[in-house]
């Protein structure tokens, strides 16, 4: 395990040598994506997790999934290849998550030639890989990285019901201005 730190600390230094975890690279959120891509483990509970709090927070996007294994020897490959399959939709923001694990479990976002993918991404990707005290170099090349897939779900999405409060409250605004103005016109006419 120790030999395996010393690959990845030195790895992460290249990486970031490189510029691949430099702020200025990042690209924002949009504040109101359409199309939201998921890459997680196929039924695992942080999808079904993404995919409640979707349909709850900003039920107007539509979303795409792809499975991917998320651990083992094979996740690596695997993510790369949903990873693909995701660059050939027009996508507004990608979620690429799991639900934690040890150490060992999220070794796969450790992999370079993933990281160096999610770095070339063409929208913006969320991480939500691991809990608060695990970071993976999924973690430090994502543009947005969050602890948790609700995390990664708030960080994407406008909550709708926020959005038709605020447009309720300016519909009537509006309503109030142009009733005013009409009744400022009446009484000039009236004069």
């Amino acid at each position: 395990i120790g030999d395996a730190l010393q690959a990845l600390e030195e790895l992460k230094k290249k990486l970031a040598s490189e510029g691949l975890f430099d702020e200025s690279r990042k690209k924002p959120l949009p504040p109101f994506p359409r199309r939201i891509g998921v890459i997680a483990g196929d039924k695992s509970a942080g999808l079904k997790d993404i995919l409640h709090n979707l349909a709850q927070r900003w039920p107007l996007a539509e979303v795409a999934v792809f499975p991917s294994l998320v651990q083992g020897k094979e996740a690596p490959r695997d993510l790369i290849r949903a990873l693909s399959l995701a660059k050939e939709k027009a996508l507004d923001v990608l979620i690429i998550g799991r639900g934690g694990g040890s150490s060992e479990d999220l070794w796969a976002f450790n992999d370079e030639s993933l990281v160096r993918e999610v770095a070339k991404f063409p929208c913006p990707v969320i991480s939500a890989v691991g809990h608060e005290i695990d970071t993976t170099l999924v973690d430090y090349v994502a543009d947005k990285r969050v602890s948790t897939p609700t995390a990664a779900v708030i960080a994407a999405t406008p909550d709708s019901q926020e959005v038709l409060a605020t447009l309720d409250l300016q519909g009537e605004r509006i309503v109030r201005a142009v009733l005013a103005r009409l009744s400022a016109l009446r009484q000039k006419v009236e004069l």
